[in-house]
């Protein structure tokens, strides 16, 4: 039988995985480190989820590792368009079975990749280099959200600590392509990855999540006609010719922030739609007028509303713009939507799994958690939306995700992994170790 199965743990259980936490904590950290130090950004996937597949396998764990092929989940209602290859684009599972399930089931998620650094030399410190400072771990991706991961894993390893096991199945995924479609954890879902409930440990700083936006990602492609640069004037910039186009974009930001008050969760927060141009290239000479001219942007949506919804807005402002524009009515720019097409979702308060993560929380930090409205996307949409899954997203303190010295704060590591741990065994219920 599951001991303390689905009712707040005993004192001496909670306090043996406490101590178990801190048993493995040097470990944990140095682990992590080495994880920070594998540069996962998209397309090299695979350099990190070499080594958690290594590290679940010696845990024991059934093992699963494949490589994601659109062409699995490109019927999905939640996938995303794909424009890069995916040669590297591996997720990995690794599976606790139990003796007798007895408890409910969990699904510890978090994503592996990270986005890219940018400038080198505006880091303080090389930005895989995983620097500890006092109290905080610098490095890109090591709050965005390896920290999470690992404290999946070392969550798990502190029940093992004490004798015990969850008395229920437990996938642990790490994912790809969080970064930019979510089509890595959908590919868990449509492979059958499914259970009572979800966990992911992003970086939540201990509050929980009740709302996530969707986000969109779109290409605006403009062509133009070069000639040399002494004869400009008689050319058609394609560079200038694409920014005439961000006003009207602003112009949508501000219609769908207008609309923040048909929202349960949006409706006090200053600005919660933003539209960002996230790169831009054009031209290929200083003295020829640029004859083309790509703008990668971005822009999010709220719970509720489809994608299709916003697709239609940006094509008509664009499509708008360029009619009265005197190159671009002649010369229509393309766009391309080339990533996330995502919804967001509203996260019910009540729920079983939420009553038990809230109450390991406030057992290990003495305080009730807070409600956290994102503005940016989260992996859990996957869960909530397409299994009628309930899914906590819950982790450490990180500072500066996706800027330069990208942070996170290794006591809320420690408190967050105390805080999993409890909360895989009062939800899953734990039973001795053993095959």
């Amino acid at each position: 039988m599951s001991e303390d199965q689905g009712a707040a743990l005993g004192e001496e259980l909670a306090r043996r995985l406490s101590d178990a936490v801190d048993a493995g904590f040097d470990e944990q950290i140095e682990f992590l480190q080495e994880l920070v130090r594998r540069p996962s950004v998209r397309g090299q996937e695979h350099l990190a989820q070499d080594l958690m597949f290594q590290a679940m396998r010696q845990r024991g764990y059934e093992m699963d590792r494949w490589r994601v092929d659109p062409k699995d989940i490109e019927h999905h209602p939640g996938f995303s368009p794909v424009a890069v290859d995916y040669a590297h684009a591996w997720n990995v599972v690794g599976t606790h079975r139990p003796r007798n399930e007895t408890g409910r089931s969990l699904i510890l998620n978090g994503h592996i990749d990270v986005v890219p650094t940018g400038p080198v030399e505006m880091w303080a410190d090389p930005p895989f280099a995983a620097t500890i400072k006092g109290d905080w771990m610098y490095g890109r991706g090591a709050g965005d959200m390896k920290a999470g991961v690992v404290a999946n894993m070392f969550a798990l390893d502190a029940l093992r600590r004490c004798g015990l096991q969850p008395a229920a199945t437990v996938h642990m995924e790490t994912v790809c392509e969080e970064e930019s479609t979510g089509n890595g954890a959908l590919a868990t879902l449509v492979r059958g990855y499914k259970a009572d409930a979800a966990l992911i440990s992003e970086p939540s700083g201990g509050r929980m999540t009740r709302a996530t936006m969707g986000v969109q990602w779109f290409q605006i492609k403009v062509r133009g006609h070069p000639v040399h640069v002494a004869h400009a004037g008689t050319g058609s910039n394609a560079i200038q010719a694409a920014m005439d186009l961000v006003a009207p974009l602003r112009a949508v930001e501000d219609k769908w922030n207008a609309r923040r008050h048909e929202t349960k969760h949006y409706a006090d927060r200053d600005h919660p739609v933003n539209m960002n141009v996230g790169k831009i290239a054009g031209g290929d000479w200083a003295s020829s007028v640029p004859s083309w001219c790509t703008m990668d942007c971005r822009i999010s949506i709220y719970p509720g509303f489809k994608p299709q919804e916003m697709q239609r807005d940006i094509e008509d402002a664009v499509r708008k713009a360029a009619s009265g524009h005197p190159f671009l009515s002649n010369n229509p720019p393309e766009v391309v939507w080339n990533g996330f097409f995502t919804e967001g979702y509203d996260l019910e308060p009540g729920s079983d799994v939420e009553i038990v993560l809230s109450r390991c929380h406030e057992r290990v930090s003495g305080k009730k958690p807070v409600d956290y409205i994102a503005t940016a996307y989260i992996d859990s949409r996957v869960f909530v939306l397409y299994a009628d899954m309930p899914c906590m997203v819950y982790g450490p303190i990180c500072e500066d995700a996706h800027g330069f010295d990208e942070r996170v704060n290794i006591p809320s590591i420690r408190e967050a992994t105390k805080a999993i741990a409890l909360f895989i065994a009062d939800w899953c219920g734990v039973e001795p170790v053993g095959g």
